[in-house]
């Protein structure tokens, strides 16, 4: 009879093992594993019979199984490890993304017994990543705004032709990226992309940074020095801040627009330049012409093609793109590997006005980066500069987090980027969005997302 009800509870327990769509094995004290669920199968290719009774090592084969093994972790600091990324590989030598939980396995007397780990196939969210990642980038820029993607749809016929672009946007925006698409795009992309910004020097040094110079043109001057339209020759010179540059100079620039000829400080005869142009500036130029500070017919010239760049609190649905991007970029800079922001970081990072644009947005991630000891990034992280405005006077930007009326509004972009985010926890998923479970899961049906 006891025999009986022992068989029944064990099979009991397999039944719910095995209903769980997480990987699951228990491990004894020395390591060897007691327990292994259908999900731990099918997610590592290893049937339950060949992975009983071996060593946890033999069967996931982690970089870290030998020097930072998670069960190992949690029974020597007695405490949870909890969504520890790593790769695993499968029984045909394939690497598997996982995300692993790992806890002390404990009798009824509260000792120790061996241990219990569960690990989720990232593979589908690392999938979806890649997918959102490839639709919403071009080049080095990534924005699903409309605008922007207008931008992006103008860029190669733009890029192939010789007309002066002018960028105009807020500091931090990306001109120079679109700088450089434009440049990667062109016939001349095999050629220099050469970078000089008007606002950073006085008259004289910018027109010799410019144009170049001639030994003993000016107090200083000891050698013959190139220009930068010399050193762009055969490819595009960016001009940036240009609205920063004096009158003097703007008649000399508008020479070299009109007839490509330019003339070092200090030289007898006139030199031929090569290159195309493109211009950028924060400043509304048409206000500075009707002042007098910036020449009308120079306005002209270098206003062939005019890109507006929308500044980040005008296109606020890029902030966890870019938010994603440069956890990406900044995890494997300084060698983290941090999930992400906690909601009420997001939340934050939502609500900022980026006076300083996508510029002030990867300078917050990365100094969380930094800072963050654990796998996600907390508000005591982010810098005071994003709380410092009044929440009264902001238009609500709620991105993630709906409210359960406008909860049906909630398309199959927004659940792709949440299921990201969370590392396709859904539990997570229906908290954000203010849901239960069974209604996100209807949702994701609904979208051709309702995989494992």
């Amino acid at each position: 009879m006891e025999q009986r009800e022992a068989c029944g509870q064990q099979e009991c327990q397999k039944m719910i093992l095995d209903s769980i769509p997480d990987g699951i094995f228990t491990v004894d004290p020395e390591m060897r594993i007691t327990t292994f669920n259908r999900a731990a199968e099918e997610i590592t290719g290893f049937r339950a019979s060949e992975a009983v009774g071996r060593f946890c090592h033999e069967i996931l084969r982690t970089r870290v199984c030998l020097s930072a093994c998670p069960l190992k972790e949690a029974q020597a600091n007695g405490e949870a490890v909890v969504n520890r990324e790593m790769d695993i590989l499968d029984k045909e030598n394939r690497k598997v993304p996982v995300s692993v939980n790992a806890s002390v396995l404990r009798n009824t007397q509260g000792q120790a017994v061996g241990g219990v780990e569960t690990f989720r196939d990232l593979s589908p969210i690392f999938k979806l990543k890649r997918g959102i990642k490839e639709k919403y980038s071009f080049r080095d820029l990534i924005s699903r705004n409309p605008a922007m993607r207008r931008l992006f749809d103008l860029l190669p016929d733009v890029a192939a032709t010789e007309a002066t672009v002018l960028l105009n946007g807020d500091s931090g925006t990306g001109k120079e990226l679109f700088t450089r698409a434009i440049h990667d795009l062109s016939p001349r992309r095999e050629g220099p992309l050469v970078v000089v910004n008007c606002g950073a020097l006085p008259e004289q040094l910018l027109e010799s940074e410019i144009f170049g110079s001639r030994k003993g043109s000016y107090t200083g001057s000891v050698e013959n020095r190139p220009g930068r339209l010399e050193m762009a020759r055969g490819g595009t010179l960016f001009l940036d801040e240009i609205g920063d540059m004096p009158l003097p100079l703007q008649v000399k620039l508008l020479r070299v627009i009109e007839n490509k000829e330019y003339q070092p400080l200090g030289a007898k005869s006139p030199l031929t330049a090569d290159v195309r142009f493109v211009t950028a500036t924060h400043r509304d130029l048409e206000e500075m012409v009707a002042e007098g500070s910036f020449r009308r017919d120079l306005f002209f010239r270098i206003n062939v093609v005019q890109f507006k760049i929308p500044a980040l609190q005008e296109r606020t649905e890029d902030i966890p793109l870019l938010i994603d991007m440069a956890l990406d970029r900044f995890n494997g800079r300084y060698a983290k590997k941090i999930r992400g922001f906690s909601s009420e970081a997001i939340n934050a990072l939502l609500h900022h006005h980026y006076p300083g644009n996508v510029r002030e947005l990867l300078n917050i991630v990365e100094q969380a980066v930094i800072l963050c000891r654990d796998g996600e990034i907390g508000v005591d992280l982010l810098p005071h500069s994003v709380f410092s405005y009044d929440h009264g006077q902001d238009q609500e930007q709620e991105i993630w987090r709906s409210a359960p009326a406008a909860a049906p509004q909630v398309n199959r972009e927004t659940l792709e980027q949440l299921l990201v985010r969370h590392s396709g926890n859904r539990t997570q998923v229906a908290r954000e969005l203010g849901v239960d479970r069974t209604t996100l899961w209807r949702w994701m049906k609904k979208n051709g997302l309702d995989t494992p």
